[in-house]
């Protein structure tokens, strides 16, 4: 709506999410917009119109020429950052573009999505009166970057007042996270039954009618909630649909650990415990 053509914006973002090394419930966010006129399309060409002439390209033409420009981008900032690594595009959805991609880099022996982006949903660039003009947008995590950049293993980390984290690090100077500790883990398993949902959110179950539906990041807020920066891990590790009932049991395991000390086990039971009873009072779940 001001005319912008193309911008940055950087901010917080605070959200529900997975537990895992790679998320967290706060980080920072970059976004960037770039929006397309005949000028852009001329330079880009690289169609199979033979006379080069922008007004003869079709709306799916400009909008392929608008994808390859956002991915050949992108890749190219990876490469600049990281130099030759492995990556891969896989189709997401976004609310706001579409189609919509994600970017993943293989760091730390597994994929990690280090962005999103896609070309800008018509309806919006109709809404802020732009007609049908083609743009492109992304996301990026700037955690998950850094977390590459300079070999950090655990994004919790950046939340850490410990200085031995902090001091290696200098404004301007790249460096490799030499880790200073690593405490054992602790983990602790927890079974429960929950409605079984089916793609339109409705229950299936002819058991716990009332239950509302259930979604494991309502979950993981509420052990995020109770352990805090203790949680390093929750992933589901089992799921049993009853034959009878249609009921599904969900088992998860909690990986505790502390970044800077040994946890005890009579800390983690009490912990664990409070889990229990919190998914039964707010998530109405059934514990096995």
């Amino acid at each position: 709506k001001e005319g912008e053509d193309r911008f940055l914006v950087t901010g917080d973002v605070y959200r529900r999410d997975e537990i895992d090394a790679s998320h967290y419930p706060i980080f920072h966010q970059m976004e960037g917009v770039r929006m397309f006129n005949d000028d852009d399309f001329a330079s880009l060409m690289f169609t199979s119109n033979s006379d080069g002439d922008v007004k003869n390209l079709t709306e799916e033409e400009k909008f392929k020429i608008v994808e390859n420009d956002l991915k050949n981008g992108l890749e190219g900032m990876v490469r600049e950052l990281f130099g030759d690594v492995e990556m891969r595009w896989g189709e997401d959805y976004f609310p706001f573009t579409d189609p919509s991609f994600e970017l993943e880099i293989y760091f730390n022996d597994e994929w990690l999505e280090v962005l999103g982006c896609g070309v800008v949903h018509k309806d919006i660039v109709k809404a802020v009166g732009r007609g049908n003009q083609p743009g492109w947008a992304f996301g990026l995590g700037l955690e998950r970057l850094a977390m590459i950049l300079f070999s950090i293993p655990d994004i919790r980390l950046f939340w850490s007042d410990d200085q031995r984290f902090h001091s290696q690090f200098e404004s301007g100077e790249i460096v490799t996270f030499q880790p200073y500790s690593k405490y054992p883990p602790c983990f602790k398993d927890i079974s429960f039954w929950t409605d079984n949902v089916d793609d339109n959110g409705e229950s299936d179950s002819d058991v716990d009618k009332s239950m509302s539906a259930f979604h494991p990041n309502d979950f993981n807020e509420i052990v995020r909630d109770i352990a805090g920066d203790l949680v390093e891990r929750v992933e589901l590790i089992d799921e049993f649909v009853h034959p009878k009932t249609n009921r599904v049991s969900n088992c998860f395991r909690i990986s505790y650990r502390s970044m800077d000390r040994s946890l005890t086990n009579e800390e983690i039971d009490a912990l664990q415990e409070r889990v229990r009873d919190v998914s039964v009072s707010k998530l109405g779940v059934e514990l096995r």
